[in-house]
């Protein structure tokens, strides 16, 4: 069986958005950059692992979670240009249109259709293949969900198994959350515990095997219930509504139209030109 690949929208589009020039423009002058960038690594990723389908997860960025509910201080202080949150909102139709999957619902993170499509795609008995640059998706990982770290957009991938988590962080997969809960995340304002960083968290969690069994033992009581909050915030949601997932047979015309009404026409020629290829 081909794997299904399941990939971090956000992560790509963030990463197209500023690896390619602002002057790149559509129809009215509306940045494209994104636009042309994401498109490009998708078909790159189809190309290059050939799955049965593509499974592209959203944030919804006008909605809050149950983390940012949970914790307010949750990703704070994050801004977007105009012209990038433009591309976002356009980007699921474009996925829809080259004959792939595009998972967005309020309250839920991309992170969450990661997870839901990962466990999904292996009660099947397949395997997954996960596309994102952020290492919280490390806890998919297993011997059938490989994640592909995006190290430089598409043309440098790291392929993440058990042992190179281990090897990173110490710990299992599956011990991901209670790393982060413990080591703290900067990046989504998470403090985590007191005076504990990586080498620390893992060594407590290479003692104790979780960080529940570690707050059971004693450890932490002062801060016991933001570490569980903490933990709940770093694990993704599996249960995210997902749509069904065919196999995909890619429509690089219908995209190329779509482009084309965008103004995108050198990028519609190149769909036209892989879908004239066969």
């Amino acid at each position: 069986m081909r794997p299904l690949l399941v990939v971090d929208g956000d992560s790509l589009a963030h990463r197209a958005y500023h690896a390619l020039p602002k002057t790149i423009r559509g129809g009215g002058g509306r940045a494209a950059n994104a636009i042309v960038g994401f498109t490009n690594m998708l078909v790159s990723l189809w190309e290059a692992e050939s799955p049965r389908s593509i499974v592209v997860g959203w944030d919804t960025l006008e909605a809050p979670t149950y983390r940012h509910e949970a914790f307010p201080a949750y990703q704070a202080g994050r801004e977007f240009d105009d012209a990038l949150l433009e591309q976002l909102e356009c980007l699921p139709t474009l996925v829809r249109a080259l004959g792939f999957v595009a998972a967005k619902e309020p309250g839920y993170e991309a992170d969450d259709f990661l997870a839901a499509a990962v466990r999904s795609e292996l009660a099947r008995g397949g395997s997954a293949l996960v596309a994102t640059s952020d290492r919280d998706a490390f806890q998919l990982v297993s011997d059938r969900c490989t994640v592909l770290r995006l190290v430089r957009g598409v043309s440098e991938i790291e392929r993440v198994d058990p042992p190179r988590v281990h090897e990173l962080y110490g710990v299992e997969p599956a011990q991901v959350p209670d790393f982060v809960a413990l080591r703290g995340d900067p990046s989504d304002r998470l403090p985590g515990a007191p005076g504990v960083g990586p080498k620390k968290a893992a060594e407590i969690l290479r003692r104790f095997g979780s960080l529940e069994d570690a707050l059971a033992a004693g450890r932490f009581s002062a801060v016991a219930d933001e570490l569980r909050l903490y933990r709940r915030i770093a694990a993704m949601d599996a249960d995210a509504p997902l749509p069904e997932v065919p196999d995909a047979v890619p429509t690089w015309r219908d995209a190329a139209e779509l482009l084309r009404s965008w103004g995108v026409a050198q990028l519609a020629g190149r769909l036209e030109q892989r879908a004239a290829a066969g």
